[in-house]
């Protein structure tokens, strides 16, 4: 869910696709899943803190800690030759009014099982709903397996359009992988300015949990990561 390899998406990384097969790759693979987590963990840390004061000069360093992450580092969902061309993922410039800070609403408890291609059935349990002004409700859901953490995706009206966003939908929070905004004041952040690809936007090959009706709002959402084009 949250960026590279290791069922994850584009900010919090893990392995390739294709799993490796000998000891010695097998261990190296499992130590770049570590650092990137390491790394995405670290980035989040440093938003959270300066977002306190200056949440657009925190998100200007996501981005460019997020580009570094999918130029260099061996967990990238990008393969080598996407990696050698790449020049930087596409981000919408940040815009103070898709932030929020939000209660958590109750909401009926629903049962979630999402079958992915590297991990298996993952279950989310709702445990409630965030409503964003002008934009609309999202439900909260929680990984009920090994971890935990708090999952909440988004898909918007420009999904699949041309120039738009991914068409299954973005992370926003991603708390076992690391994309934690945190909360202010006792609420929870939803600063859609940090909406991200799961991994299976920059590779096909992967199966990743995406936003259902639950996540999906019926406005234009212009920031956070644009649409990864892939090779034809």
């Amino acid at each position: 869910m949250g960026g590279g390899a290791g069922g994850g998406t584009a900010c919090e990384g893990g392995r390739v696709p294709h799993r490796p097969t000998t000891p010695s790759a097998r261990a190296a693979d499992a130590l770049a899943v570590a650092d990137w987590r390491r790394r995405v963990t670290e980035t989040y840390t440093t938003v959270r803190r300066l977002a306190r004061e200056d949440p657009a000069g925190a998100h200007a360093v996501w981005v460019q800690r997020r580009d570094e992450l999918f130029a260099e580092h061996p967990a990238s969902p990008l393969d080598a030759p996407a990696r050698a061309a790449f020049a930087g993922l596409d981000v919408g410039r940040y815009d103070a009014a898709f932030r929020f800070e939000v209660e958590v609403e109750p909401s009926e408890s629903q049962r979630l099982d999402l079958t992915t291609g590297t991990d298996g059935v993952v279950p989310f349990e709702r445990v409630g709903t965030v409503t964003l002004p002008d934009v609309g409700t999202l439900a909260v859901w929680a990984l009920r397996s090994y971890g935990g953490g708090l999952f909440v995706p988004v898909r918007d009206a420009l999904a699949g359009a041309p120039g738009g966003t991914f068409g299954g939908g973005r992370y926003v929070l991603d708390t076992i992988k690391g994309a934690d905004l945190g909360t202010s004041r006792g609420l929870l952040v939803v600063d859609l300015n940090f909406a991200y690809n799961p991994s299976c936007a920059y590779d096909p090959s992967w199966a990743c949990p995406l936003a259902t009706r639950a996540n999906t709002v019926a406005v234009d959402l212009p920031v956070g990561e644009r649409t990864f084009p892939l090779p034809d």
